[in-house]
């Protein structure tokens, strides 16, 4: 009853903002959700091979990975309704584009246009939500913003696989995934309606106006901090490049899975991160945030190895579910510790950078882990990039607890004194 009162409190407390913000999240996951867990099976319907599904990943991340911090400053700068209104409706165009295209080059062209414009819908959501509340609201707003993305991306996971099968009833292979990401192309679109309502409050014009370099040198304790995440953002990222964008081919390919019954396990993962999230504040009320993060993605490892090595689909499965649900639930506790360490003009490159590895990352690793795939084939070929991935969480684990409680200790010694 505690519980469910502490939450309730918390959010009849969000302004409508911050509601709208949260209703566009919805129909952008969902959107985005069917898209993505069909798309690889498009460019393999097509008659591509693997290492053309790596580069398209790639080129996406990649992409993003380059814009984010221009995007950053310009939403800094510029403001983040304006900036995320862009980013939505080029972002749906380019979505349209993918679902009806054929051509190698103009898959990996437009996949790249579409990790350019997504990045400035990605980066303004945060900053967002953190303008607009108070630092007593974050942890908790931050944790309710990831789960319903994440209950989102689950109804558009389960929607992606069954409206495939069902159209496969009655279309052929590519034009069934064909109906399937369009519908997703246009529910993304939808998400641009409620970002029309928000009302931005005008900053400062001196605080706009402010050369990028005066800022730097005003906030260099932002600047430290921001790089120190990033750092440990990117062991993540790269680890993560290897294997979450090909989840969906490794329960295909080692287990024969119908696209329906992927959809469903992925799904699945996604409602057990967003359940898992929902518990993050109570998990950082016991042992604080540091803690909360380090402790969860440990536990996470585990799993992520019995997910590697397993030859029974139910235990592939419940390995994901756990893996994405304890790897995840950090987070939202991630980024609030972020935003109340880095000044308010500072947040949208803070944000920026920190996405901007992650990407790098998956950019960096999506022609590896599908090489490694091809070499060695369905088992010991994503056996190799899991243990791989789960070696880069564990060394990006330990980085963040040493390097983060040592400055929470440097910080209660500044006090003292």
């Amino acid at each position: 009853m505690a519980f469910y009162k502490e939450w309730a409190t918390q959010i009849r407390g969000y302004n409508r903002n911050i509601r709208l913000a949260l209703l566009s999240s919805v129909f952008i996951q969902i959107g985005m959700g069917i898209f993505m867990v069909i798309y690889n099976f498009y460019i393999r319907g097509l008659g591509f091979s693997e290492h053309v599904n790596g580069q398209i990943i790639s080129m996406n991340s990649l992409a993003t990975a380059l814009i984010l911090i221009p995007a950053g400053l310009l939403s800094d700068r510029l403001g983040r309704k304006n900036v995320m209104i862009f980013g939505v409706v080029l972002t749906g165009a380019f979505l349209i584009f993918r679902s009806i295209i054929e051509i190698q080059h103009l898959l990996v062209m437009f996949s790249f246009l579409t990790g350019l414009t997504m990045a400035f819908v990605q980066v303004s959501g945060i900053p967002w939500l953190a303008e607009n509340s108070t630092p007593a609201q974050r942890v908790h707003l931050f944790s309710i913003h990831f789960a319903v993305m994440t209950g989102a991306n689950v109804i558009g996971n389960l929607l992606g696989g069954a409206f495939t099968d069902f159209f496969s009833l009655f279309y052929t292979e590519v034009e069934s995934i064909r109906a399937t990401l369009l519908i997703g192309a246009l529910v993304f679109l939808i998400g641009m309606t409620p970002i029309l309502k928000f009302k931005e409050v005008e900053r400062k014009k001196q605080e706009k106006e402010k050369p990028f370099k005066e800022k730097v040198k005003l906030h260099s304790d932002s600047i430290k901090i921001v790089l120190l995440f990033a750092f440990a953002q990117l062991l993540i990222g790269i680890g993560a490049g290897l294997v979450i964008p090909y989840l969906n081919l490794y329960f295909s390919d080692r287990f024969s899975a119908s696209n329906t019954t992927i959809g469903l396990i992925i799904s699945l993962g996604q409602a057990a991160t967003a359940i898992a999230i929902i518990i993050g504040p109570l998990v950082v009320r016991k042992i604080g945030e540091v803690k909360a993060v380090v402790t969860l993605q440990l536990l996470s490892l585990p799993f992520l190895l019995l997910t590697a090595y397993t030859e029974h689909l139910w235990l592939a499965a419940i390995g994901f579910l756990f893996r994405q649900a304890l790897m995840n639930a950090g987070n939202p506790i991630q980024m609030s510790l972020m935003m109340s360490k880095v000044d308010n003009s500072m947040k949208g490159l803070a944000n920026s950078v920190n996405q901007m590895v992650f990407n790098l990352g998956w950019a960096m690793m999506g022609p590896v882990s599908t090489g490694i795939v091809v070499k060695y084939g369905t088992y010991w070929g994503y056996a190799t990039v899991f243990s791989i991935t789960a070696s880069l969480y564990l060394v990006g684990s330990v980085y963040f607890y040493i390097v983060f409680k040592k400055l929470k200790v440097e910080r209660s010694l500044k006090e003292a004194v």
